[in-house]
């Protein structure tokens, strides 16, 4: 979860549900980290038991946070190498272990709100730290770009992606992750 606009500016937090849905507990807040004003926080889960979260920022970069006890506390938020443009992203945990984030692969200057949000991009990881580019779903320009990322993957192995194209229509792509 994430709130926007407060006296805290943008903050990342955790909640957990027990009961499908029906009530939820705050768990814990990361600290903001330098400088980093951070939402839309995408988990992803490791094989040791350790969650790393990706999240959207005002900062030209990914941030991340990480928990190592199920997500009750997490570490402040710290800069990723991957650019991003104030624009959202996803990510996912694949059947393999490896991880998965779909970004816009820009930053923006910070006299500016926010940055080109092209092109749209994929990249892998197989720690959660180091990202590899592996594909680009979109080069841009287009108009208002190419955002609000989600992506899935399906059990038949597929991973599913849908954006925003032009802020007027969804897109929706299928890949095979064994061919990235």
């Amino acid at each position: 979860m994430s709130t926007e606009g407060n006296a805290d500016g943008w903050r990342v937090h955790f909640e957990l549900s027990r009961d499908a849905g029906q009530t939820w507990t705050r768990l814990a807040q990361p600290e903001k980290g330098p400088g980093l004003d951070a939402i839309q926080p995408s988990v992803l889960f490791f094989p040791d038991g350790k969650l790393e979260a990706l999240c959207r920022t005002k900062q030209g970069v990914v941030a991340q946070t990480w928990s190592k006890d199920g997500g009750k506390t997490w570490s402040a938020l710290t800069a990723t190498d991957l650019p991003n443009p104030n624009s959202g992203t996803d990510a996912v945990t694949l059947a393999d272990g490896r991880q998965l984030i779909v970004y816009n692969h820009s930053g923006h200057r910070a006299d500016e709100a926010k940055g080109n949000r092209y092109p749209l991009d994929v990249a892998l990881s197989t720690d959660g730290v180091a990202w590899r580019h592996v594909l680009t779903l979109e080069r841009g320009p287009n108009g208002s770009g190419y955002s609000y990322p989600a992506v899935i993957q399906t059990s038949d192995g597929r991973v599913h992606i849908t954006y925003t194209w032009n802020r007027k229509s969804v897109k929706h792509v299928v890949l095979d992750p064994g061919k990235l």
